[in-house]
């Protein structure tokens, strides 16, 4: 397995620099499923609020980004089912992506989320200090 980073992703996602994106094309193209390349979720995360802030994806282009991600067979996504929930819930337009990773991290351990942000605190599993 071959961890990947975020820069990684934005390359492959953005096409910004295409010598940097022909690298990566040339990295993802070995990979498989047998050996696949692994995305954390701290990288997740960062690869949200980078498509968000520097590169203005709107919800529902990042949202596409993160189910291609968990769908296609030569990536393994740490903790997908909760990616894939938290980016449900944040293409609805719910609280930003980070805090729904959070949440769901703090509810896996059997526990809920104390929060001083009121959307968030509406959610499932989260209540307001």
């Amino acid at each position: 397995m071959t961890g990947l980073d975020t820069n990684l992703l934005v390359r492959f996602l953005t096409r910004d620099d295409p010598a940097q994106a022909a690298a990566v094309d040339s990295l993802f193209a070995g990979l498989s499923e047998a050996d696949p390349g692994f995305i954390s979720r701290e990288v997740v995360v960062e690869l949200v609020w980078v498509l968000e802030r520097a590169y203005g994806f709107e919800r529902e282009a990042i949202g596409r980004a993160l189910f291609g991600l968990l769908e296609a067979q030569d990536f393994v996504v740490e903790a997908a089912d909760r990616v894939g929930l938290a980016a449900s819930r944040y293409v609805k337009g719910g609280p930003g992506f980070s805090d729904q990773m959070i949440l769901l991290a703090a509810v896996a351990e059997g526990g809920r989320l104390v929060t001083l942000d009121r959307k968030l605190a509406r959610e499932e599993g989260a209540a307001l200090a």
